[in-house]
């Protein structure tokens, strides 16, 4: 869930949400019909991104593996003449200008412009005279080149997943000088070798350099699978981030789509019913996710088999959940309820009895959900005591935030509905006055709280996945009736490509 730039979200970044597809991977004769997962992402971004090139191409010309050049060839008097370069490697480059485009349903072009790469190694060479006068020679030497670069990136798609084809590459060069040890030789021995190798260099660059930017291009093309799939896991649960079809290619932004099937042990999670279309994006921002009501029921689905809805309440946030106010009415519940017994002695667990239900409308996330809530008691000496059980069906609706790299979550209208509730203080259920204080603190307390509990727990995981090394500008979280669209302008964290090309380079 993925062009120009520092290739972890930079010039290849991108190979995680786009494909141009080939005979590998087949789609139905509906592909939007599966899809629950939908990335955007638009040329301000791209230009954006492109400005990071540098270090990929950087790291491309530094990690080539040059090999050695050898020739020979008769020359009138000097008779045979050979040579051989070893030891090529990059002493310093610069680049001037990157350019990128998007060329509709073809491939992604970036244009390098003046760059100057400078190589050194040792020139040995020798000949043999007319009279057999044999001479050899072993000399340092450096290459002062000034190259243009163009690379067309296609996007295939292999057992449903993105790789990388940068194979169409080209090196132009302006400027090819030879330096002999400090231009210390005689002006006819540069410009016997200048000539003898200038043409035969340039193959060599070009082969190396190229096949490093393809090779690049595919270890950070899998590098980005790999994140994406780790930012959509955790532990047990997965998400399935395969395509659904052939992604578009366009002039303003490219757009690839994901099935989004929640994948958890034995659960099986089936998708054939989006409402996705690409008019429902916009070009206004510079990253687009659109996500199914489908994926979120089913992620509610495997949290809840997962056990993971469960929350427990004691001590002070225990306090705070009943002592909402200070009424004489509040009082006598609490006391009946809780029987005198002090909350550091008393513990509240509330958790789902089903699959909680999600529905995406304009007004926001609505979660319906039946709950139990358990209150126990341990007085001093004496056995643990259930005081309070119940059970209610809690519809709330939700609006979700994220500002200053955290996730808020804002409850709107609830409403509560009584299923079961028994409390030893009152085994008849005849005191109106407990269920009108219980309804009372679910809807003001109750329902802030748990959600409270969710917010810095959505956050933390996320930030686990990296998401707080982004410099989100201005996110919006936007719900229409079956789905979500998320849309945000971003900073590119410059240190995360450094960082990955140190370890795998």
């Amino acid at each position: 869930m993925l062009w120009a730039g520092r290739m972890r979200l930079g010039t290849f970044g991108i190979l995680l949400m786009l494909v141009h597809t080939t005979a590998a991977c087949e789609f139905g004769p509906f592909p939007y019909s599966v899809t629950g997962i939908v990335c955007r992402m638009t040329k301000p971004a791209a230009l954006l991104l492109n400005q990071e090139t540098a270090q990929v191409i950087q790291a491309a010309f530094r990690n080539a593996k040059f090999p050695n050049i050898t020739g020979e060839r008769s020359m009138r008097l000097l008779g045979k003449v050979a040579y051989g370069l070893t030891n090529i490697q990059v002493n310093d480059l610069s680049i001037e200008q990157s350019e990128v485009e998007l060329k509709e349903n073809d491939a992604i072009h970036i244009a390098i412009k003046n760059v100057t790469a400078f190589f050194k190694g040792t020139l040995t060479y020798g000949y043999a005279g007319a009279w057999f006068l044999q001479l050899f020679h072993s000399v340092d030497f450096e290459i002062e080149s000034s190259i243009d670069l163009q690379i067309n990136i296609k996007l295939t798609c292999q057992k449903d997943q993105v790789a990388a084809d940068a194979s169409d590459c080209y090196l132009t060069f302006h400027k090819l000088t030879l330096h002999l040890q400090g231009d210390k030789e005689p002006g006819w021995l540069k410009q016997l070798f200048t000539d003898f190798i200038s043409f035969t260099l340039k193959l060599v660059l070009k082969s190396e350099v190229c096949n490093e930017i393809n090779f690049l291009a595919q270890v950070l093309a899998n590098f980005i699978l790999d994140l994406a799939a780790n930012f959509v896991q955790d532990k047990d649960i997965s998400v399935d981030i395969s395509l659904a079809s052939v992604p578009l290619i366009k002039a303003n932004y490219l757009e690839s789509h994901h099935k989004g099937l929640v994948l958890y042990k034995n659960y099986s999670d089936v998708f054939s019913d989006s409402v996705f279309s690409p008019s429902l994006l916009t070009e206004s921002r510079m990253l687009y996710f659109w996500l199914s009501e489908h994926i979120l029921n089913s992620l509610a689905s495997a949290a809840f088999l997962d056990k993971r809805l469960v929350l427990t309440i004691r001590g002070e946030k225990l306090q705070a959940l009943f002592e909402m106010e200070d009424t004489e009415a509040q009082q006598k519940a609490v006391q009946m309820i809780f029987q005198g017994t002090s909350y550091n002695d008393s513990v509240a667990k509330v958790w789902s009895l089903a699959h909680p239900q999600i529905s995406l409308q304009p007004e926001g996330t609505v979660v319906k959900s039946l709950v139990a809530v358990e209150v126990s008691i341990f007085p001093p000496g004496e056995e643990p005591l259930m005081v309070l059980y119940m059970e209610k069906e809690i519809t709330v609706t939700i609006q979700a935030a994220y500002a200053e790299k955290k996730l808020i979550l804002h409850p709107l209208d609830s409403s509560i509905e009584f299923k079961v509730v028994k409390c030893t203080a009152d085994p008849s259920g005849n005191d109106p006055s407990i269920r009108n204080f219980l309804q009372t603190m679910i809807s003001v307390v109750g329902i802030p709280e748990v959600i409270s509990r969710i917010e810095p727990a959505l956050t933390s995981l996320m930030n686990s996945k990296g998401l707080h090394l982004f410099e989100i500008r201005n996110p919006e979280i936007i719900t229409r009736k079956g789905y979500i669209i998320v849309q945000l302008d971003f900073s590119f964290p410059k240190h995360l490509l450094l960082d990955f090309l140190e370890k795998r380079l």
